[in-house]
């Protein structure tokens, strides 16, 4: 008898909203840290290891962001579900770019 190997449950959201928004909340958990972090942990000496450290903290936000902007719409686009996929993924970038703009106002009133 043959096994039937299916694909494993998606947790990825087919909510734009919730995409736009967790890629904001790490953005500010990530910001939040870097700002406080050095300060508190590092002292006023730095090391090689910040820049190195930097990069992979690049690395790592590119490879989190690729998975919540197109992880889902290419599995739609795969699927056959073009129209879907396209709509969810500008939905999403549209949900972000509203949320970034909205970061942004906070920081200019803020600051005058």
């Amino acid at each position: 008898m043959e096994k039937v190997i299916t694909a494993a449950p998606n947790p990825m959201t087919k909510n734009p909203f919730y995409n736009a928004l967790f890629a904001i909340a790490y953005i500010m958990v990530l910001i939040t840290t870097i700002f406080f972090a050095p300060k508190a942990i590092l002292g006023p000496n730095e090391s090689i290891f910040v820049p190195m450290g930097m990069l992979a903290l690049l690395v790592l936000s590119v490879a989190l962001m690729a998975y919540l902007f197109f992880y889902q719409p290419v599995l739609m686009l795969i699927e056959g579900e073009r129209t879907q996929a396209i709509k969810l993924f500008l939905h999403t970038v549209g949900v972000f770019a509203v949320a970034t703009g909205l970061v942004l106002l906070i920081s200019i009133i803020r600051s005058h």
